[in-house]
């Protein structure tokens, strides 16, 4: 689907995210089919995630078009002893983060925009890239020898 090197920048993002963001506990890139893209989940069974962040995508998409509110654009769930934030990543994709429950939700809000708007063009543009078909292949052109000119015996 991604390639490996377009993986690694995804993998590359979440980490500095969690680095930038010390009270995020975990960060995970999916399709928006449920696939885990890259991920930094110690402890957490990412695949898991990221099929049930595909079935909240799915609700969200059918309430923000039942309610007129246009494309989706992030989730916030928040439970007992923390957050579950989800945001768009490009056309493809989806940037889910896990916070504790101190998190300032502006900052996390912030951050998971800006490095889901990253992930989504690294995404985009590889998924756009693996779609180009390839140029027909020339067929070789037989090579021939150049003509002798022949002389004339008068």
């Amino acid at each position: 689907m991604v390639p490996e090197a377009e993986v690694q920048d995804v993998l590359d993002e979440l980490q500095r995210l969690r680095a930038r963001v010390p009270l995020l506990s975990g960060a995970l890139a999916a399709s928006t089919d449920g696939l885990v893209l890259a991920q930094d989940t110690p402890g957490i069974e990412a695949e898991g995630v990221a099929a049930l962040t595909a079935a909240a995508l799915g609700v969200s998409i059918r309430m923000t078009d039942a309610t007129g509110r246009g494309g989706f654009r992030e989730l916030l769930v928040r439970g007992e002893t923390g957050y579950i934030a989800t945001y768009a990543a490009g056309a493809s994709a989806v940037l889910t983060l896990l916070a504790e429950d101190r998190i300032n939700v502006g900052r996390l809000h912030l951050e998971g925009r800006r490095a889901g708007a990253r992930i989504g063009e690294v995404v985009d543009a590889a998924l756009a890239h693996a779609d180009r078909p390839a140029p027909p292949a020339r067929a070789p052109q037989p090579r021939t020898l150049p003509r002798r000119p022949t002389q004339d015996p008068s």
